[in-house]
């Protein structure tokens, strides 16, 4: 543990979201290495913390509790693609993270099975986006808490931030706190 005060934790360890007004081949290109690399990333952030080192606090979530809502949201992020791409605009049900946060798996359980399921999950995921024509990701879903058709383009440039912003989280604590 270092000594000292540590410094507050900034928001954005990996900087603000930002998805631009459009994508093309190479922006697109990037988010799904990102997609596929980010369990991979994640699982490197977390190796070699003992149980109570988990359970360091980031902010308002603890590293556990980071880890499994990465698997939560990125689970429900695989769906709400598949929905989009097999229905006209699909209303896309939300769900309340900070309430998930709440159970006791995202509380108490070990996180080896949350980056199990993000490895299975984001292979799919990349074989998925791989094997699209890239208009595809202009297909959308309604987001009903915010009132607006999201385009997967915006969709994938999104969690490959929301990936890298989590385990940005986590280094973040590596560094400062334990």
């Amino acid at each position: 543990m270092t000594t000292g005060a540590s410094p507050e934790p900034p928001p954005y360890p990996a900087g603000p979201f930002a998805a631009g007004d459009g994508y093309d081949d190479r922006r697109r290109q990037a988010w799904m290495d990102e997609i596929e690399r980010a369990p991979a990333r994640l699982r490197e952030a977390v190796s070699g913390l003992s149980d109570p080192q988990l359970d360091t606090t980031y902010r308002n979530w603890t590293i556990r509790q980071i880890v499994h809502h990465v698997a939560d949201s990125h689970l429900n992020s695989y769906v709400r693609f598949k929905l989009a791409l097999t229905e006209e605009r699909p209303t896309i049900k939300p769900y309340d993270e900070s309430r998930w946060s709440l159970l006791a798996d995202a509380q108490r359980a070990a996180v080896a099975p949350s980056i199990a399921l993000l490895e299975s999950l984001h292979a799919r995921w990349a074989f998925l986006l791989r094997s699209l024509a890239p208009a595809a990701l202009e297909r959308s879903f309604y987001h009903p808490e915010h009132q607006e058709a999201v385009p997967l383009w915006r969709a994938l440039a999104y969690y490959a931030w929301h990936a890298r912003h989590h385990t940005a989280q986590i280094e973040w604590v590596r560094t400062h706190k334990l």
